[in-house]
């Protein structure tokens, strides 16, 4: 495809979401912005929440581990189903009954405003880095696919990309994006879809034959015991799953925030249900689809290995055709900028309502006015954050470990709601930030030294272990049982 058809089939694609916008944006206010009114169909939640929970990052990476991972992966999507069900009968329940907009307002409760302050500042420290990391994977592949024939500087394409999703998201926020999701989670599907047809329609496979292909195949191996030292390990996978699942989305504002625009406890439930069982298949699927790029690339001498597997094979016409590449690029926007407009909201929600307090300080006609500059603010933010990935970190595997940071900025969060949920303790509130801030540098050190004289290699074990960490460290602070 010519730049000049990209630029216009995204184009085209954000002219929809904008009309989307126009449409469920008529009232305007907090209600909507932060809630959607409390009024979303379940089903719209939970179908949307897929591409939200999934991004560019999956779309494109998913399929490349294959080849060295085989289906390891999915030990850790196995994991998830038991992190949802905790979501689902723990968290939820507690979230409707305390009837939270943000869902850290429960710290405040819990243990006070200090360990309030701590929760808000660490999940918005979480975002702003893993929604910009996001964006920058994307933003490089346009600016090569499309901008840099244009002449069109880096910090221009980011600044464009921005502009369109707080064009689309400022006025309702949450109430816009349940249904702008809703269409991006069917875009990527689609393209996924159409990519295992061609894929395995060049291969001579279908039906049964793709089924048993799959089995049959030594890259199919979904679970390892053999190394408890090794990463792939089935215990490690499986556990680290299932808080995975539990802190990025049961304690990430993000995804809570469109749960809890459910009409009710129900509702959302249902919501964490089904939504729970289609995101299992769909990554079954991303790595269906990894096995089949891997077996065509060999098969025809085309040297394209990890994150340039599919996409290096869907950009080429001459491989499966022009549908696939249209379909590649409408569901690598669509994967990244689902998660992209939701974390905007979400940051700017938390902001405002945690750290500003907009709610207890001023009447409605003020909160909307500030609530709209946050938005701007953090917006611009995630431009300037772009932009210093792009200059500044110039090393791969720099990069590569941005994904680590999660565990640590997610496992004081999950210290925090374990101890406030499974021990009936009260804490010096005013220690809290010490203890949360100390805990990632403590975690640290502790894998450092275990990869150094025991050979032992945290993982994703590096959040369960600050997680520990920052729950141990709360008992040393303790005051009178509640």
């Amino acid at each position: 495809m010519q730049p000049i058809h990209i630029l216009f089939l995204i184009v085209g694609y954000f002219l929809v979401l904008i009309l989307i916008s126009f449409l469920t944006n008529r009232g305007g206010s907090n209600s909507d912005f932060f809630k959607a009114g409390k009024q979303s169909p379940w089903y719209l939640v939970a179908f949307g929440m897929i591409g939200a929970s999934l991004s560019g990052v999956t779309f494109i990476s998913v399929p490349g581990w294959v080849e060295a991972s085989k289906f390891s992966y999915f030990q850790v999507v196995l994991g998830y189903v038991v992190g949802y069900a905790v979501i689902g009968t723990v968290l939820l329940p507690l979230y409707y009954r305390l009837n939270l907009t943000s869902i850290y307002t429960y710290l405040e409760g819990r243990f006070g405003n200090a360990s309030y302050k701590t929760g808000a500042s660490f999940f918005l420290l979480s975002r702003v880095v893993g929604a910009s990391f996001r964006l920058y994977l994307v933003a490089v592949v346009l600016q090569s696919l499309i901008f840099d024939a244009m002449n069109i500087p880096f910090w221009v394409t980011v600044t464009i990309t921005i502009l369109l999703i707080w064009l689309y998201t400022f006025k309702s926020g949450i109430k816009t994006i349940v249904w702008t999701d809703t269409l991006q989670t069917l875009f990527m599907l689609i393209a996924v879809g159409v990519a295992v047809y061609y894929v395995a329609t060049d291969l001579g496979l279908s039906g049964g034959n793709l089924f048993r292909f799959v089995a049959d195949s030594d890259m199919s191996q979904i679970f390892f015991f053999d190394d408890w030292r090794s990463g792939d390990h089935f215990v490690k996978q499986f556990i680290s799953g299932a808080f995975i699942a539990i802190v990025m989305t049961g304690l990430d504002q993000d995804m809570m925030q469109k749960n809890l625009t459910c009409r009710n406890l129900e509702d959302a439930q249902k919501n964490m249900f089904w939504f729970t069982i289609v995101l299992t298949i769909v990554n079954f699927v991303f790595l269906t689809l990894g096995l089949l790029l891997t077996v065509y690339a060999e098969q025809n001498g085309i040297d394209a290995h990890r994150d340039q597997l599919f996409s290096t094979l869907a950009a080429q016409e001459s491989v499966f055709g022009i549908g696939v590449a249209i379909l590649f690029i409408l569901g690598l926007i669509a994967a990244a900028y689902s998660s992209a407009d939701s974390a905007l909201t979400a940051l700017t929600t938390s902001f405002s309502i945690d750290i500003l307090d907009i709610e207890k300080k001023y009447d409605e006609k003020r909160q909307v006015r500030i609530r709209k500059q946050i938005h701007i603010l953090f917006s611009l933010l995630l431009i300037l954050v772009i932009i210093i990935f792009k200059y500044v970190i110039a090393d791969e595997s720099v990069i590569a470990k941005l994904f680590v940071f999660a565990g640590y900025t997610y496992g004081p969060l999950l210290g925090l709601y374990a101890y406030g949920l499974f021990t009936n303790w009260n804490v010096k509130d005013k220690l809290v930030p010490l203890v949360a801030i100390s805990t990632p540098f403590i975690g640290y050190g502790i894998s450092y030294l275990s990869s150094l004289y025991l050979n032992f290699e945290f993982g994703f074990f590096i959040l369960i272990l600050n997680g520990t960490l920052t729950f141990f460290g709360l008992i040393l602070i303790r005051t009178q049982k509640n």
